[in-house]
């Protein structure tokens, strides 16, 4: 256990000085959100099958290796999506749903629904994503959710640190969509 924190504490000090390199696709070390800078966490890559379909990087105020303990930090924070093959809105939504549908309780998502509902539209009105495009998912606590395709807002801040923790929890929960990534969003080599 004391080896597995000495190597994540290396390498998310790692990450911080130069950023990171995943599939070719090359993130900054560090980010603003917020008026706020924000550190690489940890990056990694989403496959589905055999399919590679994004590289996520999980940017926030202060680093940790601990799920629990990302869920619990105050302040802005930024999940960032960049695709490796085009998805329509369709596909984005279903996903988040999915994610959120299975690190929650029912009781839970039906309290999270409305916004589930907002963002949504916000997914529909984008339309498609690109290979390439950059989908971020920004923290703003005076704000809520804010999503960002390709460096432009999209749609009003969905309200509520509940919601973002929500969405975070796709990744980061105790069903994340990969258990791999979930380790590599938390600085695991």
């Amino acid at each position: 256990m004391i080896r597995w924190i000495a190597i994540a504490a290396v390498s998310l000090l790692s990450l911080a000085c130069q950023g990171a390199e995943v599939a070719g696709v090359r993130l900054p070390g560090n980010t603003h959100v917020g008026g706020r800078e924000l550190v690489l966490n940890g990056a990694g890559l989403r496959t589905q099958l055999f399919f590679r379909i994004y590289v996520a990087a999980l940017y926030l105020p202060s680093r940790s290796a601990v799920a629990s303990e990302v869920l619990a930090l105050p302040g802005p924070t930024r999940i960032s999506m960049v695709l490796l093959r085009d998805l329509t809105a369709q596909q984005l939504i279903e996903a988040l749903n999915n994610g959120i549908r299975d690190n929650h309780t029912p009781a839970e998502v039906d309290r999270l629904r409305p916004r589930i509902e907002m963002l949504s539209k916000v997914m529909t009105a984008i339309a498609a994503a690109r290979k390439g495009s950059v989908i971020t998912l920004d923290y703003l606590p005076d704000a809520g959710t804010q999503v960002g395709v390709d460096g432009s807002s999209k749609g009003a801040p969905l309200p509520g640190d509940d919601f973002f923790r929500a969405l975070l929890r796709i990744w980061l929960g105790d069903d994340p969509v990969d258990a791999t990534l979930k380790k590599a969003l938390l600085g695991a080599s």
